[in-house]
């Protein structure tokens, strides 16, 4: 079991990356010489809120677009079974809870691609007008995450 100190510290999976750093005890700050690059945030940190929200929107994203048009019973099955076990274990707690809550109401839908495809789109939706973004039109889901913009920008 954590101790309570482990339990207060903040996840950076549930807290932005400037929200984190302002969190953290002060370090001691050195002043790189002029001919020496200055520090900046590495590349391969530890995913952030944000960071953490956007690539897994474009994974389940891609694989809804490219899940079958028409499955089998089992594939529909265990799709939803993927989404509610993925519920559990998103590593950003209160999005993982907000997302099990917004499911029980909105069961997976996974009889077709397109199904699915609309069902996570409008799940989106409900995290993006949450969080004060503009929604997405979900009748270009396909667009965006299979087949590339119209305009031909994808190719």
């Amino acid at each position: 079991m954590p101790s309570h100190e482990e339990e207060d510290k903040p996840c950076r999976a549930c807290t932005d990356f400037k929200t984190w750093a302002k969190q953290q005890k002060p370090k001691k700050i050195t002043i790189s010489p002029p001919n020496e690059p200055s520090l900046q945030k590495r590349k391969d940190c530890p995913l952030d809120k944000n960071e953490l929200g956007r690539s897994t929107w474009g994974f389940l994203h891609s694989m809804a677009s490219y899940y079958p048009e028409k499955p089998t019973t089992s594939q529909s099955q265990d799709m939803a079974k993927f989404f509610n076990i993925f519920a559990q274990f998103y590593p950003c707690e209160p999005c993982a809870l907000d997302f099990q809550e917004d499911i029980k109401k909105h069961p997976p839908k996974t009889k077709s691609r397109e199904e699915l495809a609309k069902w996570l789109c409008e799940r989106h939706n409900t995290v993006n007008v949450k969080l004060g973004k503009p929604v997405f039109d979900c009748s270009k889901v396909h667009e965006r995450w299979l087949d590339g913009w119209s305009d031909g920008s994808c190719d």
